[in-house]
């Protein structure tokens, strides 16, 4: 069904049951025991890893600081395996995904992405996500790890009325994202790696929040402009055991130009710094995207239901808090659950969500919910830092923005 050559298509048995034993992964686990494919790999490189959503992932393979700085500079690897990818095909799954999710999904074309919203019937976000049209009617939808189960179920509920079929291909699919500013010359050098032509000029026509098929010695990729890092970059949808010997290459093809694999931790900083937010800190179900600064993923306009119509139309409280961004003096930084006072009292207007010291900035920086009154750029407030008021300002979004 997949629109990426899964490598269960080109050997047998699949490795999502029983890898290759010549494979890095067959080493320990299989695909289906939320191990990702790389794992041997990160193994090797020295990756502490921690678990997320029920998978071993590498947090790191040197410090924090140094993978953030080397994605802002050259570039890094991620390995991003666990999350979701859900195939939605048939003569009405434009129809269907329209209805299912917020944005009008049958407005992109072939080769096109758009970041959207899994709405609650009240309104709240049960989960973010990137859909990519892949074909006429094929549609890739890519959830977050955690909400890979719920994502499908939703998919299959509310597709049901359609003439579409709903296929969780997370197992099939391995995904690995480069990211940063070497990342276009690297995979231009990765020997036997084929994007063909996007309007007569290769990967130059390969714009932002577009994908295309690739090959890979013979094995079919999905590579798209996308990311969450606010740096220019790719990721890379493809089976599992040829995931292992891209990840390889492109090391070897990019080490000696500064790219390097990079953890979870460096991911986490690098989006916060570009203001893009995560689900379960910035967004859950009980947040309108109205408060997310989301209003915009919604498309109103299109015709016909779709789930949490209503709601969002209705829109949240007129007191409901909204997301801010803010940088604080010093050098102690808020973290998620840290309260937000006002300078001159000891009542409470907000809540941290995410929180770092930039490591590009040098600024303690952070994500947070307010009050509505103190969601104007400009407004001072105290983090409340176990115990310490630290002064704060509330600044626009993003953090970060890199040089084009």
């Amino acid at each position: 069904m997949s629109d990426i050559d899964s490598d269960s298509e080109r050997q047998t048995p699949a490795p999502s049951t029983q890898p290759d034993p010549g494979t890095p992964e067959a080493a320990d686990a299989p695909f289906d025991e939320l191990l990702s494919p790389l794992h041997e790999l990160h193994v090797e490189a020295g990756a502490s890893f921690t678990d997320f959503a029920g998978w071993q992932m590498p947090m790191r393979y040197s410090s924090d600081l140094a993978e953030h700085h080397a994605v802002r500079t050259g570039g890094g690897l991620f390995d991003l395996s666990h999350m979701g990818e859900i195939l939605v095909v048939g003569p009405e799954a434009a129809q269907a995904l329209d209805y299912a999710l917020a944005g009008k999904l049958s407005a992109i074309v072939e080769g096109q992405a758009k970041y959207t919203l899994l709405l609650a019937r009240d309104g709240g976000i049960l989960d973010d996500l990137v859909v990519y049209r892949t074909g006429k009617d094929r549609y890739l939808v890519v959830a977050n790890a955690s909400n890979r189960e719920l994502v499908a179920r939703e998919l299959r509920d509310r597709c049901s009325i359609f003439d579409c079929l709903v296929e969780d291909e997370s197992d099939e699919i391995a995904l690995i994202a480069m990211q940063g500013p070497i990342a276009e010359e690297v995979l231009r050098n990765v020997e036997g790696f084929d994007v063909p032509l996007v309007d007569g000029r290769g990967l130059d026509g390969l714009k932002y929040y577009r994908a295309i098929p690739a090959d890979f010695r013979g094995h079919n990729v999905l590579v798209a402009r996308t990311g969450y890092t606010g740096e220019d970059g790719f990721e890379f949808y493809l089976g599992p055991v040829a995931a292992a010997e891209l990840w390889v290459a492109l090391l070897e093809t990019g080490g000696g130009s500064g790219l390097v694999p990079a953890g979870l931790a460096a991911r986490d900083t690098l989006r916060l710094e570009a203001g893009m937010p995560l689900y379960g800190h910035e967004l859950d179900a009980d947040t309108f995207p109205e408060q997310a600064g989301l209003a915009k993923v919604v498309a109103l306009s299109k015709e016909g239901d779709f789930v949490g119509r209503a709601a969002i139309e209705e829109g949240p409280s007129s007191d409901a808090r909204v997301l801010v961004g803010l940088t604080a003096e010093g050098k102690r930084a808020g973290r998620a659950g840290y309260s937000i006072v006002l300078p001159d009292s000891a009542h409470v207007v907000g809540v941290v969500t995410s929180g770092a010291l930039s490591p590009t900035l040098g600024v303690p920086v952070a994500l947070a919910y307010v009050d509505p009154d103190y969601a104007a750029v400009g407004t001072l407030l105290h983090l409340d830092v176990r115990g310490t008021r630290v002064p704060a300002s509330v600044v626009a979004l993003p953090f970060y923005s890199r040089k084009k």
